[in-house]
C-alpha cells in the first residue's frame, strides 16, 4: 500500500463518520496541519500516531493499511 492510500483511507473513515480534521488531530495529538499532510499522503504518521488515529476513527491500523481488493484487468475479462 502506498503513503497516498494510507492517506485516503484516513481520509475517507473520517469523512464516513462526520468527523472535522481539527477534531481528530486534537484527540490524536497532533496538528490539523500534520492530519491533512497524512490525508494528501505528504507525511507518514508514526505507529503511536497511526494508533491514535485508528482508535479516533473507531477502527484498527490493520483496517487503515488493508490494501484494496484486487482489480481484475481488460484482459483477463476477455
Amino acid at each position: 500500500q502506498t503513503l497516498q492510500e494510507l492517506g485516503e483511507a484516513v481520509a475517507t473513515r473520517r469523512k464516513l463518520l462526520g468527523l472535522k480534521q481539527g477534531d481528530v488531530a486534537s484527540q490524536a495529538g497532533v496538528t490539523a496541519e500534520s492530519l491533512s499532510r497524512f490525508e494528501r499522503g505528504k507525511h507518514l504518521p508514526s505507529l503511536a500516531t497511526l494508533e491514535k488515529l485508528a482508535e479516533q476513527l473507531q477502527t484498527t491500523i490493520a483496517t487503515l493499511l488493508d490494501e484494496p481488493a484486487p482489480q481484475a484487468d481488460d484482459d483477463a475479462l476477455v
